[in-house]
This record gives C-alpha cells, structure tokens and sequence, in this order.
C-alpha cells in the first residue's frame, strides 16, 4: 500500500499541536515559516506552502541537511529526521476577515480560517489595548491562556522569512537574531546571512513563484511516494491519522496545494499576462501547479478549480473569481482599506539636536490598495477631499502609537487597478509629516519623478505644502507636506519605490 500523504489541514493541526504543547515537550528548535507585514495574498500562502514542503521533505533534500544557518547546527541539537516547519500568517486573526480573497483560497486548499496561525498565537499580548472599537490587536482566550502557560524565548526558535528579507513588525523585537535564511524576490537588504539555507532572493512575479521551483523536487518526491511502497519520512510530532491519506486522494492533496500556490502567482502577474512583472520562474511555477491539477482532473474529480465545486478548472475563471475578492472593498472603512496590505520600514541615523548628535529612528509607512484615490475619495469619502485626509491622518496618528516614541516620518498610499477601459494604473501619495520627511519627499520627487512619469492627481486636489522642510511644522498635527500623483511608469509597485523612499529618507537624515 502507498505510503499515506497529510492534507494541509491535519499539518496545520500538527503545527499548533506543536506549538501549543507545554514548554518541556515541544522540540527545540521550533521552525517558523512567516511572510512579511504586509500579509497579502502572496506573503500568506508562501508561508503555508513552503511550511508544508519543508516539514514532509525527504531528509536528503531538506534545507536543514546542509545547513549551519543562525547559530543553530544539527551538531548543536539533533533534530527531528524531518523538522517540523510552523507556517504564521503575519497578521492578527481579526484581520483575516479583510482578506476574502485568503478565505476563498483556503478552501480551495481544504481549509479554513480557523485552521491558520497568526500573530496570536507566537505574541504576548500588546503591551497597550487596541483603539477603540479595533479588535485586530485581540487576543483570543486561547492565545491569551497559551502566552501566560510561557511565551515562547527567541533562543528555541528559528525562523524562515518569505516574502521579505528583513524581519519587521511586533516579531522583530523579539526574534530578528533568529532568521536562518528566506525566500523572497524584494531586493536583497543584505540581513540574511550569505551561507544560510534556503537563501532565495531572486527577481520573479510572485514569491510563491520561488517558493515551488525551491520545494519542486520535494513535490515530486511526495507524488511519486504517493504511487510506491518507499518510505515517507514523518515529521515530529505524527500528525493524527484521521485526515492522513494515500491513493487517488493523495492527488487531490496535490491539486489543493496547486491551488494555494495558483492563487498568489497569478494576482500578482495579473494571470501572467503583465509584462513587466511575469518571469519565467512564474511560468514555471504555474506550469508546475496546473499539471499537479490536471493530473487529479484526469482521476475524474474536477474539484472546482475555475469558479465552484463541480467545475474543471479553468485559469482564466480562477483568476478573475480570487481578484475580485481580493480588489472588493465595498464593505471596508478607509481604515481598513488603509491597514489591509501595510508595510513599513525603519532607518536609524546620527542626527544633530540642541548641539548633540543623537541616534533617532525614522519610520516609513506604506498601505497598498487594489482601487485608485478617485474611488477612494469620492465612495468612501463622499466625494470629500478633506474628509479623505482626515482618514489618512487618523491612521498615520494610529501608527505613531506603534511606534515606541517614534512618529511616521512619510506615509504613503500606493494604488494599482485596472480603469474603465482595461489599463493598468497606477498612483503614489507620500505625506511627509516631520520636516526630514519634506526633505526626503522633495529628493524623492527630484531624483524620480521623471523616471517614474509622475504628474498631478486632478490638478493637485490632495496636495498641501504647510512643512517647510526647514523646521516649520512637524506634521504631527496632521498637517505637512504632501503630494499625490498618478505613475506612468506601471512597471514599479511599492517593492521598488519604497527602497526609494527608504533611501532618500537616509540620506536626509545625516
């Protein structure tokens, strides 16, 4: 009989059994895979899939095998022959209810909300309460009651990153000296040590992208396993039999994961058609998936791969079916549209101060959305230019208070959508709310602004010049420098104008 293959669901239940259990019986070290502070689509579904490949992975072909990543060697602690990999979505649970997009790939995937780890469940609780009425900084009574048993102490953990390069976020605090390695098509920040494993940074569409051609050969080692009498190895702790399967089932397990992999790999290169951002290690990687689903189909069960239960799968249906969740934000506040897919990054510099050089950090905070200002401000702002503005500075007020003492210095709002007539657009607002953030913002637009084909959003409508750049008003009022454009040049999304930013917000920092 072939050798049993574990659905997505039993492993997840295998991560949080693992990671629930008391201190002195979990293994040591604990394997998370995270995706960065955005938690888009592509960040999440990277996490579980590369969580997944590793854990069942043949020892041979595990990243572990060769690896002296951190400063954990198998010398220094033998672990499990096949390490468990803990997959945690970068997000509070609340916040999954912003992400429809997510929930529709998850059960395709044979899952639930319910299932996934988030912030939760490896955070203590926030140090302050949420504002009112937010509950995406709740603590379930589970997590709550987890956190109290004993919170997890960064030496016994080691962590894989996705979707990024540099950990950030609540987890940086507490466990930035224990990334090992990562796989990610952002530009390389040079965090990462150069001999970790796996240490993936390479140009591509979609992080899931790399994510498959790195576990491709493990995917082909299950499938084949599926379909033989060789040993499959089992992580540590057994996953519980029920769930576990072999047989035509195990094609279905395969089709599912195809679909999670799919889901990220065509949003983000608009179904490989966009130019600009589709490589060939995402031709691959949906060539990859597809045959995985194409091989269940042709068992006779179509798993409802376009648009429902019932249909073949169709790449064409599937794409348009998880855009328009994930571009739907008719039932969002502008808040929510403003922290369902934010990012940010911090510098720190020398900076003179009553005489004194003194060290100072310097915040830059992103929010991406899937519809352009125009709908913004005229459906969730009634059409209110300033009441659009209120919300931008309610929510940058918000992120000062994460800030341990330290405000935004730029908030951004990036926007990609497709119009009326079928093209892509793009559109960039930066608010710089202290007098370095100015500075910064002018070097941005003088250094990019013709590169990036930036002109006026209807003629300056969400424009304000009250920071003078040279000390006159810090913004933290609410008020300061602030421009908005449309982007001609479509081909640069947040992945290379925030390091943009970042740089111009260096070099204006001393």
């Amino acid at each position: 009989m072939p050798p049993p293959r574990t659905s997505l669901k039993v492993f997840l239940a295998t991560a949080r059994a693992a990671l629930t259990a008391p201190a002195s019986k979990r293994p040591v070290p604990l394997t998370f895979v995270v995706g960065n502070e955005s938690a888009d689509l592509d960040s999440l579904c990277s996490a579980l899939l590369l969580a997944y490949f590793n854990t069942y992975a043949p020892p041979k072909k595990h990243p572990l095998s060769s690896s002296t990543a951190g400063d954990w060697t198998p010398a220094a602690a033998a672990p499990p022959a096949v390490p468990l990999h803990i997959p945690v979505c970068h997000l509070y649970r609340a916040d999954l209810a912003l992400r429809p997009e997510f929930a529709a790939v998850l059960r395709d995937a044979g899952v639930g909300g319910e299932d996934v780890l988030t912030l939760e469940d490896v955070l203590p609780p926030p140090s302050r309460p949420p504002p009112a009425g937010d509950k995406a900084n709740s603590i379930t009574a589970e997590a709550a009651a987890a956190a109290a048993a004993g919170s997890l102490r960064p030496e016994d953990t080691r962590w894989l990153l996705v979707d990024h390069n540099v950990m950030t976020g609540r987890l940086a605090a507490s466990f930035a000296a224990r990334v090992a390695g990562c796989v990610d098509h952002h530009a390389d920040e040079g965090a990462v040590p150069p001999d970790a494993r796996p240490r993936v940074i390479e140009v591509a569409g979609s992080c899931a992208s790399l994510v498959l051609e790195h576990s491709s050969d493990v995917w082909a080692a299950l499938s084949s396993s599926s379909s033989s009498s060789s040993p499959t190895p089992t992580p540590t702790p057994t996953p519980a039999s029920p769930g576990d399967t072999n047989g035509d089932a195990a094609a279905e397990i395969d089709a599912q994961l195809a679909r999670l992999a799919l889901a990220p790999v065509l949003i983000d290169t608009l179904n490989l058609q966009d130019g600009t951002k589709t490589t060939a290690h995402d031709e691959r990687a949906a060539a990859l998936a597809e045959a995985k689903i194409a091989a269940h189909e042709s068992g006779g069960d179509s798993g409802g791969g376009g648009g429902g239960k019932g249909e073949r799968y169709d790449r064409r249906a599937f794409f348009e079916r998880i855009s328009a969740l994930k571009d739907d934000l008719s039932q969002m506040s502008l808040r929510d549209v403003l922290r369902k897919d934010y990012k940010e990054w911090s510098i720190t510099a020398g900076e003179e101060e009553g005489g004194r050089r003194r060290r100072r950090r310097r915040r830059l905070a992103t929010s991406s959305a899937s519809r352009g200002f125009g709908y913004l401000v005229d459906r969730k702002a009634g059409g209110d230019a300033a009441v659009f503005a209120d919300a931008l500075a309610a929510w940058a007020a918000e992120r000062d208070g994460a800030g341990d003492g330290a405000g935004v210095d730029l908030l951004v709002v990036l926007t990609g959508f497709q119009d009326a007539r079928g093209t892509f657009v793009r559109e960039l607002l930066v608010w710089a709310r202290s007098a370095v953030g100015a500075k910064a913002t002018r070097r941005f637009e003088e250094r990019w602004a013709d590169a990036l084909q930036l002109r006026a959003w209807r003629d300056g409508r969400l424009d304000l010049s009250v920071c003078d750049g040279g000390g006159g008003g810090d913004g933290r009022d609410g008020v300061g420098w602030r421009r908005c454009w449309t982007q001609g040049a479509v081909q640069h999304s947040r992945k290379q104008i925030a390091p943009m930013l970042r740089d111009a917000l260096q070099e204006v920092s001393g």
